[in-house]
């Protein structure tokens, strides 16, 4: 009996904590490389989107009054059934499914600002894009080494982030209700937000994940980089 119970213990996945420096290391690099896949991917079906007139048109129409509040309540289901996906099975085939989905679903909401600052610049957005990808990696890499260096648990955020995320989703849906515009500081706070949900989503990667939940490591990590990467755009599109 003490050896099965033995067997049935090495046969489980080991939280990252208690892993070799070896396998956590390339537990990290499986993490970080989905990460960059996933943000090619989304690179690529964007531009198959906007090769796309139709569905450039409908998302454009879903701008208006409350059928953004539609767009954006879907776009929040599509993200937690994929977030409940890739964390609630072993299955890779369907972690790489909520994958897909959720940056599918990214592609699909960018649009309209994607559109706002091609539309804006005499280089097509070139500039602007270029300069929102690079101030997004920049913070993103920065607030990742400072959880990765100091290997400090950042899990006491969530409950600040989820506080932080409902009034943000309030000022969103009262702002859509009464037509009054959120401003350049509400941009700027949800920056910090965003900054804060690195930090949370690469703590996670650091202590709470099972060596075998790097694709669920990375779905979090591409939400939070996306929505960093959302505000810095809509900032620059402001100025």
């Amino acid at each position: 009996m003490e050896t099965f119970n033995q067997d049935a213990q090495m046969q489980q996945p080991l939280l990252i904590t208690g892993l070799s420096q070896d396998r956590k290391a390339a537990f990290y690099r499986k993490t970080y490389t989905h990460l960059a896949l996933a943000v090619l991917l989304f690179i690529l079906v964007e531009m198959v989107f906007f090769q796309i007139p139709a569905v450039v048109n409908f998302a454009l129409s879903l701008t208006q009054g409350m059928l953004w509040l539609a767009m954006l309540g879907g776009f929040m289901f599509a993200t937690s059934y994929a977030e409940r996906m890739a964390m609630g099975t072993k299955d890779k085939n369907k972690q790489y499914l909520a994958l897909l989905l959720y940056v599918i679903a990214e592609a699909f909401i960018f649009i309209p600002l994607l559109f706002i600052a091609m539309s804006a610049a005499a280089d097509g957005g070139a500039g602007i894009l270029s300069q929102a990808a690079i101030m997004t990696v920049a913070l993103f890499a920065g607030l990742s080494g400072i959880v990765l260096v100091t290997k400090k648990d950042f899990s006491f955020l969530k409950s600040i982030l989820s506080i932080g995320f409902f009034v943000a989703i309030g000022l969103i849906v009262a702002g859509m209700l009464f037509g009054f515009n959120l401003g350049l500081w509400f941009s700027v706070g949800m920056v910090l937000l965003a900054a804060g949900s690195i930090l949370y989503q690469t703590s996670n990667m650091v202590h709470k994940y099972e060596e075998d939940q790097y694709v669920a490591a990375s779905l979090g990590l591409f939400g939070s980089f996306m929505l960093l990467f959302w505000y810095i755009l809509n900032i620059l599109n402001r100025s």
